[in-house]
C-alpha cells in the first residue's frame, strides 16, 4: 500500500532522527563559531580601517596604514563579491591542491568566518559612526589615547547599536551553511540529503529540514531579542545622587515628626 505524505514524514524521523539531529547539531556550532570568529575579524578590521591619518605622522605610518587598508579593503570586496559555495571550493580543494591536508569541518569554520568577517568588518565600521562625534571629542579632551577612547567609548556604545545585525548575521549562517554540503560538511542539508536518497523520496525528508531550519532561526531570534532587550536596561533610571537626597530628605522628615 502507498504511503501517505505524513507517513512518510514519520517514517523519516522514526528511522534518522540521530542524523537530522546530528545536521542541526554541526550546523548550529557552524554558525555560532562562524559568527563569533567573524565579529572578532569585522572588528579588528574596522578598528584599522578608522585609524586617523594626519600630515604629522611619519611617512613610515602613512604608508603602511594605507597600505594595509588597501590590502583590508580587497579582502572585504572580494568575498562580499563572490558566493558563499565558491569560496567553499576555493578554500577546500585549493587548499588539497596545494598539499595542505584540511578536513571538510575545518574548511568550513575558516569560509563561515572569512565570509562573515568581510560582513562584519562593514557593520561595524558602520557602528563606530553611529556614535556621536562629541563622545569621541570628549574622551580626548580628557586625554585619552585613540585606543583608549575606542575601547572605553565607542567600541561599547556601537556593539549595542549593532546588536540587531548582529543577530541578522547569524540566523543568515545558520541557513548559508547549507552550502557548505557542497564539500562534504555533515550539516542539516547534508544529512537530509543522505537521509533522502535511501528511499528517493525528498520532499519528506526536506519538509523535516524545512521545520528544524524554522526552530532554529525562530528560536535564535528571540533569544538575540531578549538579549537586546537585557542590554537596553530598565526603562526607568534613578540616578544615584537624587536616590540619596531623597533618602536624606525622608530621613529628617522623620526626625522632625
Amino acid at each position: 500500500m502507498e504511503r501517505t505524505f505524513l507517513e512518510w514524514v514519520i517514517l523519516y524521523w522514526n528511522n534518522y532522527w540521530p542524523l537530522f539531529l546530528r545536521g542541526a547539531g554541526y550546523t548550529i556550532m557552524l554558525a555560532v563559531i562562524g559568527t563569533v570568529v567573524g565579529f572578532v575579524i569585522g572588528l579588528l578590521v574596522a578598528s584599522v580601517r578608522i585609524i586617523p591619518i594626519s600630515k604629522q605622522d611619519s611617512l613610515l605610518k602613512r604608508v603602511g596604514l594605507r597600505t594595509v587598508r588597501g590590502i583590508l579593503v580587497a579582502y572585504i570586496e572580494a568575498f562580499r563579491a563572490t558566493p558563499m559555495i565558491v569560496q567553499a571550493m576555493i578554500i577546500f580543494y585549493g587548499a588539497w591542491y596545494m598539499d595542505i591536508r584540511i578536513n571538510e569541518i575545518l574548511a568550513g569554520f575558516i569560509v563561515i568566518s572569512i565570509n562573515t568577517g568581510a560582513y562584519m568588518s562593514e557593520i561595524v565600521r558602520g557602528g563606530f559612526i553611529s556614535v556621536d562625534k562629541g563622545q569621541t571629542e570628549g574622551a580626548q579632551s580628557i586625554g585619552m589615547t585613540h585606543w583608549q577612547t575606542m575601547i572605553n567609548v565607542v567600541i561599547p556604545q556601537a556593539i549595542r547599536n549593532i546588536m540587531p545585525t548582529i543577530g541578522n548575521e547569524f540566523v543568515i549562517n545558520i541557513k548559508d551553511s547549507a552550502v557548505l554540503s557542497i564539500i562534504s560538511v555533515s550539516e542539516l542539508f547534508f544529512m537530509t540529503k543522505s537521509a533522502a536518497g535511501t528511499y528517493l523520496n525528498y520532499f519528506p525528508a526536506y519538509v523535516i529540514a524545512c521545520v528544524m531550519y524554522f526552530v532554529m532561526t525562530f528560536s535564535v531570534t528571540r533569544i538575540l531579542m531578549l538579549l537586546e532587550t537585557k542590554m537596553d536596561g530598565p526603562a526607568n533610571y534613578i540616578v544615584k545622587d537624587a536616590l540619596n537626597a531623597h533618602s536624606k530628605e525622608s530621613l529628617i522628615k522623620w526626625r522632625t515628626t
